[in-house]
């Protein structure tokens, strides 16, 4: 028997509508619903560990966010951007008839769930923000920026798992496998044959049209999202991330949800959560009374 059902739901952009692919584990009658969204460069299945284990007391539904994996692609690339991607999840969450969720956000992930949670009557009842918060090193998006445009191709896979390898050092520790596996699923063939990543390379357009100004803009907004949010809230955060420094997680502890913080020591942006001991954090917040 599969573990998973590969599901997809159409949705709508101002350029014209696009299919949205999700994994959904467990029980499809289960009221109680863990939506799990992943970082900018990733895809659904780095949830696989976490899902199997959760899935026994939950529907877990993890989507590929449009222009990732088994997705489709966005027509106009600048909407490559939260109010396209929030708007994506609440047509997910009608497909799904789930009047409330618990949400686990990775990165990106986490940036969709906060602006989901702001929302007046909104469906989240409880929020793992996974190594995100509402300001973003500037260093860091530079370096994320850097490379998600770039069109690169390999000959072999062992070459490309190498560059997947290479990029997401800041993971922490993994065994061979599990770094083969971060790479396979975020890997796939072209019609030559060449080995590229997995996404629309347009993604990068709204990261390039970014000015200061807009950055900070942005933020404000992020932070009044944030200060909006009234569901228990837990911010995980890798020791040693360059995303979201310990200033911004004491922050996040203070205002708004005033979100409880773990660090996980040994370990950059971002926690990957394929580990028991990762997994265990995010079981205990979510299944608590």
């Amino acid at each position: 028997m599969t573990e998973f059902r590969l599901e997809s739901v159409q949705c709508l952009s101002p350029a014209g509508l696009h299919t949205m692919a999700y994994k959904e584990w467990g029980d499809p009658q289960n009221p109680k619903v863990l939506v799990c969204v992943h970082g900018v460069t990733r895809i659904s299945d780095d949830f696989d560990n976490l899902a199997r284990e959760m899935c026994g007391d939950y529907r877990v539904v993890c989507p590929d966010v449009v222009g990732r994996g088994r997705s489709g692609w966005l027509k106009d690339p600048q909407h490559y951007q939260l109010p396209q991607y929030v708007s994506d999840m609440v047509t997910l969450l009608a497909r799904l008839n789930a009047d409330t969720v618990h949400w686990f956000g990775t990165s990106m992930g986490g940036l969709i769930g906060m602006g989901l949670s702001s929302l007046t009557d909104s469906p989240v009842r409880k929020l793992i923000l996974n190594d995100i918060g509402p300001t973003l090193n500037p260093a860091a998006l530079t370096r994320i920026g850097d490379y998600l445009g770039q069109d690169v191709r390999f000959d072999t896979f062992e070459e490309a798992a190498q560059y997947i390898r290479d990029i997401s050092t800041p993971f922490g520790p993994h065994s061979d496998s599990e770094w083969r596996k971060l790479a396979a699923d975020v890997l796939r063939q072209d019609k030559d044959g060449k080995w590229i990543r997995h996404y629309d390379l347009r993604l990068s357009v709204p990261f390039k049209s970014a000015t200061p100004e807009s950055a900070k803009i942005g933020e404000a907004m992020l932070w009044a999202a944030y200060d909006a949010i009234r569901c228990p809230t837990l911010l995980v955060r890798g020791a040693e991330s360059d995303l979201v420094t310990p200033e911004v997680a004491r922050l996040m502890s203070e205002r708004g949800p005033k979100a409880e913080l773990v660090e996980i020591e040994g370990v950059g942006h971002a926690p990957t959560f394929m580990h028991a001991d990762q997994i265990a954090i995010a079981r205990k917040f979510l299944l608590a009374d």
